[in-house]
């Protein structure tokens, strides 16, 4: 069974057919990409997925479960966790609690609990500190667990993006664009850290990136949006030898 089978999905904004009978399936511990020219729908694609969009059309299947138009929320429990081109940690709160905000989804406790500090609400607490700190050492990140998220460094700003992502423990982790502003250096870190994110949690992941070495780098499989149509889908060597594909991104 694929972790994730997307059937015709399709939606409109305004007229225009954004996103187009698109269809996509990933196997379970793939490492996939999803790549095309800007304004080619993938975001729109993450959109659908996610729960920020409902399809006009179509169906998402995760992991044998129907999640079509479910809530952002719900999409999440089912066990979709996504990044964001233009980071979006919780500034104002330490690294630590960015990542604690990913592991209240499995850790609840009632308000009641929370305002009058009942004896639950310590032993929750207790056991997601412990743990946010174990994967933030998993990100070299658990040194700076108290500082705020703002007074990181960008490309360690990335890496808190994806440890609190995989707090939420996702079957598929979503990561539109990860490498958006890093250096060359930095970008060569990330696909390490891409790497070992998917071993080290057992999580499949679909990336959007336009930095092609880094998709050449680790993707398995590809697949090519063009004007919010599949142009083509495969192994990453012949996707990116493709004619089309090539035509595609000169005339970007």
């Amino acid at each position: 069974m694929a972790m994730l089978e997307v059937k015709n999905l399709s939606i409109s904004f305004g007229g225009l057919r954004a996103v187009d009978g698109f269809n996509l399936k990933i196997e379970k511990g793939m490492l996939y990409g999803l790549i095309g020219p800007n304004g080619a729908g993938k975001t729109t694609v993450f959109n659908l997925l996610t729960g920020v969009y409902k399809p006009n059309e179509g169906k998402v299947v995760l992991d044998g479960k129907d999640i079509t138009g479910k809530s952002i929320i719900d999409i999440n429990k089912a066990g979709i966790a996504r990044t964001f081109q233009n980071i979006r940690l919780f500034k104002e709160l330490s690294v630590l609690d960015n990542v604690k905000a990913g592991l209240h989804n499995h850790n609840p406790y009632s308000t009641l609990t929370g305002i009058l500090r009942l004896p639950k609400y310590y032993q929750v607490e207790k056991s997601m500190n412990e743990k946010a700190i174990e994967i933030l050492k998993v990100f070299d990140l658990d040194g700076e667990a108290n500082i705020l998220a703002s007074n990181l460094p960008y490309g360690k700003q990335r890496k808190l993006e994806i440890a609190r992502a995989i707090a939420t423990e996702p079957k598929l982790l979503l990561l539109d664009e990860p490498a958006a502003g890093m250096n060359p250096n930095e970008t060569i870190e990330l696909m390490d850290t891409i790497r070992f994110v998917r071993e080290k949690f057992d999580t499949t992941i679909l990336l959007i990136e336009h930095d092609m070495k880094l998709v050449g780098g680790i993707c398995e499989e590809l697949t090519v949006l063009n004007f919010g149509q599949v142009l083509t889908q495969g192994k990453t060597d012949k996707v990116l030898n493709d004619p089309a594909v090539i035509t595609a991104y000169l005339g970007e």
